[in-house]
């Protein structure tokens, strides 16, 4: 055990003294007959004169003694209470115990009857209690202070790396906090809900994968001591999920997991949260009308509004949203055509002129990308969708008519940041095996961003896939736009961090 502060060394020494005095801190069974609030509110619906019996736990957030009289508050997963306690319904010895063995952290159970004060505010006057978890550790960052006779907690938990390494702290002092993950959960539960309503199935598909596929990125490597096999953590589900329409699947989607062996960053984590769904017979036009729809809904579901605050600017989410080319928008934005450069060395000369470095290995594809990554994305504040992106980077998509060189895909922008990727999906095997030996060609050998020929995946097409649109969201970035957070920690529970070592 690391050594002990002077406070973690008095707490000890109160749960040692609980149990000289019969009391157990840490006891097998609680017994609770309503929550915080479902005490409130029995209550307040009470009868005139109708007694309410109640029993409820929660962690001690404040106490403030007047003599013979403590008055408390708790707090569970529903709210607070007060607690009154008095040594004439408490008894001497247990109100004793209670003033010098508790403290704030500890968990407890308190069993009393409801009342209301003179300042109007709902109360449990305590007749029994118990300890059900002592807090050997102050909450960090805390400060056990007397402020107008009460011992409040006097800070908050506020360093952010601090905060995202002890995430389990940070939830415990900061309520607002857990407002974002309470938020979290119910856009899964609302996107579910609109795949759902839509036909859609949802189905899992396997994490370790034999070959990674699916996008362009670097991935984690593993090894399977009994099968004596390197597998890939999964970077994308999207070829499992088209070998389901293969199979006679029209409408998956699966939300979970990827992994990618790559930088962190505001809006970066290696491992991060995704929808991905796909849907036979559809375009990517099909798709776009389908994610305006979606993103407005689940806004809808969540905060009650399509229209959000995000860093300070009013974002209607309404559909229908903004399109242009991507051509258009890095004309518009960078003052750069890159139709006058079908050539990646005519493109990177005309990127040096303008001031950059980029690298003497980026295909074509990866140079246009970065200028929509530099001068476009963060001007996209309201929704816009950007579409016909380069074949070289889109080895998945089907080409635009009359135009091989582009392909049909687009991203959402909202806020500034890339919501979503999606494609009308090639289904014809023998362009996409091409495809797969076109991206072997254009990377450097090594380069693990390379899109690996994938025979299975080659195989469940020549079955006959139709034609279909694929979409990926990445819910972590629509959290942080519907919760208005600028840093992608603050919406994960436990992001990735360098270790302290």
């Amino acid at each position: 055990m690391a050594e002990l502060t002077d406070l973690e060394r008095v707490r000890f020494e109160k749960l040692n003294r609980l149990r000289e005095l019969g009391m157990e801190p840490f006891p097998r069974q609680t017994t609770r007959t309503h929550t915080t609030h479902e005490a409130i509110q029995a209550f307040e619906d009470a009868k005139e004169g109708q007694e309410v019996k109640a029993t409820v736990v929660g962690r001690l957030r404040s106490i403030r003694e007047m003599g013979k009289t403590i008055f408390a508050h708790i707090e569970d997963g529903a709210g607070r209470l007060q607690l009154y306690l008095r040594s004439d319904d408490l008894g001497e010895e247990l109100m004793g115990l209670f003033s010098d063995n508790f403290d704030l952290g500890d968990f407890l159970q308190a069993e009393g009857t409801m009342f209301r004060t003179r300042t109007g505010e709902v109360t449990l006057n305590v007749a029994d209690l118990c300890m059900l978890a002592k807090a050997l550790s102050p909450l960090p960052a805390s400060k056990e202070e007397i402020v107008d006779g009460e011992r409040v907690v006097y800070s908050a938990f506020a360093d952010p790396e601090a905060r995202y390494r002890q995430r389990y702290a940070d939830l415990a002092v900061n309520p607002e906090v857990r407002d974002i993950f309470v938020a979290r959960a119910k856009i899964v539960r609302a996107l579910q809900r609109f795949m759902d309503e839509r036909g859609f199935i949802e189905v899992e598909t396997p994490i370790l994968q034999p070959i990674y596929g699916g996008a362009a990125a670097q991935p984690f490597i593993t090894h399977h001591n009994q099968l004596h096999q390197d597998l890939y953590l999964r970077i994308s589900f999207e070829l499992y999920l088209k070998r389901l329409i293969v199979g006679g699947f029209e409408r998956v989607y699966e939300i979970g997991r990827d992994f990618r062996n790559e930088g962190v960053s505001t809006k970066h984590n290696p491992e991060f949260t995704m929808l991905e769904f796909y849907m036979a017979y559809a375009d990517y036009k099909d798709v776009m009308a389908l994610t305006e729809e979606m993103v407005a809904y689940v806004a809808q579901q969540v905060l009650g509004a399509a229209t959000i605050m995000y860093k300070g600017q009013e974002i209607d989410l309404s559909p229908h949203w903004k399109r242009i080319k991507l051509r258009d928008a890095i004309i518009d934005k960078a003052d750069v055509d890159i139709g006058q450069y079908p050539t990646v060395d005519s493109l990177r000369q005309a990127m040096v002129a303008l001031g950059h470095d980029p690298s003497e290995q980026s295909t074509r594809g990866k140079l246009i990308e970065s200028l929509l990554t530099h001068y476009v994305e963060p001007e996209l504040i309201q929704p816009t969708i950007v579409y016909d992106y380069p074949r070289d980077i889109s080895p998945l998509a089907k080409s635009v008519p009359d135009d091989p060189n582009t392909v049909e895909r687009f991203e959402a922008f909202v806020g500034g940041m890339e919501l979503c990727n999606a494609f009308t999906e090639i289904n014809d095997p023998l362009d996409q095996e091409q495809r797969f030996q076109e991206m072997g060609r254009d990377y450097v050998e090594g380069d693990q961003e390379r899109h690996p020929m994938d025979e299975d995946y080659l195989r469940a097409m020549r079955y006959g896939m139709p034609p279909n649109g694929g979409f990926g969201l990445g819910i972590d970035r629509l959290t942080m736009l519907l919760t208005d957070k600028a840093l992608i920690r603050e919406v994960i529970l436990f992001p990735h961090l360098r270790s302290k070592e």
